[in-house]
């Protein structure tokens, strides 16, 4: 299919992942004031599975898979979702949306560790990104966020990344759904039953009249449009314009959801913040771009760089 960066549905669509991506930082450090964190995880992706796999189920798309796809797809969500976004909203108790986004957008950055781990050869340039991205991680860890953020929040989102990563890398190697809508909704079932799981043996209790409109609206929001606005307009953009566009988000979602935080919710944005955020979104834009010339024979849904929120090959994206 031709893939045209001039069409204006392509800069509406990607305008909606920059937002809305964006956004999903803000609507998780609303929705945990009053919801605990794993419990509203697992309720955002549970509810989400069921809307997909209903329209999937109204349009007659078949929902058949073998066992070993649907381990595969059941892994990565656990993976991505449970470990991956699970953690980040466990983390916004503790250091800020802003800085959650900046720590989460190092995703790529492990992605190519891995793959160098895996003995593949990256681009010397990739290599250099990487550096000046993971400076950024390194200086924002060791100064703690000055006053958005704690070594503790900083830790449990760093290692939700990883997870995140992880689950990334493994999606196109191991047998997963070929229709990536019936993959997403496995994934958003099984990591949000799973997180529900979590969250009762983590000794969180939901107390519905303890719970704000708020907090209610923001869930909502994540559910409708965080993971199916978010996600459609994402998959649409990979079969109509240039993987090199679609990938911009890996570095532009970070700086939508800084901004939010600081506006809607009044987040300091410090200095080590500032320094941090820029090491990391060069380092990101530095990984994507290279990768993208040095691969122009690889299928987009191959290239797409992973991100909570979003995925690599079989495997669609999903959302922070």
């Amino acid at each position: 299919m031709e893939r045209n960066g001039h069409d204006a549905r392509v800069w509406l669509a990607l305008a909606a992942v920059y937002v809305v991506w964006g956004s999903t930082y803000l609507g998780i450090a609303i929705a945990i004031q009053t919801l605990p964190p794993m419990t509203s995880g697992g309720l955002r992706f549970v509810a989400a599975a069921l809307v997909l796999g209903t329209v999937l189920l109204v349009r007659a798309v078949p929902l058949r898979m073998r066992w070993k796809e649907f381990g595969g797809a059941a892994l990565v969500g656990l993976l991505l979702l449970a470990g991956g976004n699970g953690m980040v909203a466990v983390a916004e108790q503790h250091i800020s949306s802003g800085l959650a986004a900046l720590l989460v957008a190092s995703t790529p950055l492990w992605l190519i560790v891995l793959r160098t781990v895996f003995r593949d050869r990256p681009h010397v340039l990739t290599l250099a990104g990487v550096l000046v991205g993971f400076a950024g991680v390194a200086f924002l860890s060791l100064r703690g966020g000055g006053a958005s953020g704690s070594g503790v929040g900083i830790t449990i989102v760093l290692l939700g990344s990883l997870s995140w990563s992880v689950g990334s890398f493994i999606s196109p190697r191991i047998p997963m759904p070929k229709n990536p809508f019936v993959a997403s909704t496995v994934e958003m079932a099984v990591g949000g039953v799973a997180l529900l799981v979590m969250g009762l043996v983590q000794g969180e209790r939901l107390h519905l009249a303890e719970v704000s409109w708020q907090s209610w609206t923001a869930l909502a929001y994540l559910v409708l449009v965080g993971s199916l606005v978010g996600f459609t307009s994402y998959i649409w953009l990979l079969g109509h314009a240039p993987i090199s566009l679609v990938s911009t988000y890996a570095y532009v979602n970070p700086v939508v959801a800084v901004l939010l935080g600081m506006a809607v919710l009044a987040e300091p944005v410090t200095a080590a913040m500032l320094v941090a955020g820029v090491l990391i979104v060069v380092g990101v834009a530095l990984v994507v771009s290279t990768e993208r010339r040095g691969r122009p024979a690889t299928p987009p849904e191959e290239e797409a760089p992973a991100g909570p929120g979003r995925v690599t090959a079989s495997q669609p994206a999903v959302e922070p």
